[in-house]
């Protein structure tokens, strides 16, 4: 699987070989690599060299190092928490402005409510209704209860992103959505009428799903983060 590492790039080489094996599927998640003894020899590097090499793996989420015995390094799967992790970093040092993910959310959601709208099987259907019921719970209960009907809001989301199939938009979704809870704690002004206002947007876009009208559904969702979108904007130019 490995070869000898470039000398003159050993450090940068032995990360590429792994990284490569990985993402190609020759190293599947749950496998676990060689033992160190076994890499070095491959490599024929040294120990440190090879133990730096696996840390930087282990912080790009691609392999998991375990110590004891029975230890090892365990490679996992698809490192999701780092690309929510990286979005987050953007946000934090002001990268990706609210404007930026306003504009980005409305076409994508967009996309991926139509998508749904064509793609969704009863079983689906009958998730979102599920999840549209939770809502309606905590709109009822009030806006004390607006975090709690916000993650229902983002399992909505999610759930429409995982009913296009598509691996690309489930990322990305979940990605936008783990990291946009900062700008609903600074910037919504939580009223009854926008808890309603919004659990209507959702009735609306699971409808359209429900029925198979893609326009309809890709409008209502571009609609849903336009408003909310705008509801923010006015806080901030305010």
């Amino acid at each position: 699987m490995f070869r000898a590492a470039k000398q003159n790039r050993i450090f940068q080489d032995v990360v590429e070989q792994i990284e490569e094996a990985i993402l190609s599927g020759q190293l599947q998640p749950g496998d676990t690599l060689p033992s160190e003894r076994d890499l070095k020899d491959m490599f024929q590097t040294s120990r440190g060299t090879l133990r730096e090499a696996l840390r930087v793996l282990e912080q790009k989420g691609l392999i998991e190092i375990k110590l004891g015995v029975g230890g090892g390094s365990v490679v996992k799967a698809a490192p999701l928490e780092q690309v929510c992790s990286g979005l987050d970093l953007l946000i934090r040092f002001q990268k990706i402005s609210l404007r930026h993910l306003a504009e980005f959310r409305e076409d994508v959601e967009s996309s991926v409510a139509a998508i749904a709208a064509q793609r969704a099987g009863s079983e689906d259907v009958h998730n979102l209704e599920d999840l549209l019921e939770d809502a309606r719970g905590y709109r009822d209960l009030g806006v004390d209860y607006w975090r709690e009907f916000v993650e229902v809001d983002k399992k909505i989301h999610q759930a429409l992103a995982s009913i296009t199939g598509n691996p690309m938009y489930i990322v990305v979704h979940q990605a936008v959505h783990d990291n946009i809870q900062r700008y609903y704690e600074q910037f919504l002004p939580w009223t009854p009428e926008m808890l309603s206002e919004n659990y209507q947007d959702l009735c609306d876009i699971v409808r359209a799903v429900k029925a198979g009208h893609n326009d309809k559904a890709r409008e209502k969702a571009h609609r849903h983060v336009q408003r909310f979108s705008e509801y923010m904007g006015s806080r901030i130019d305010g």
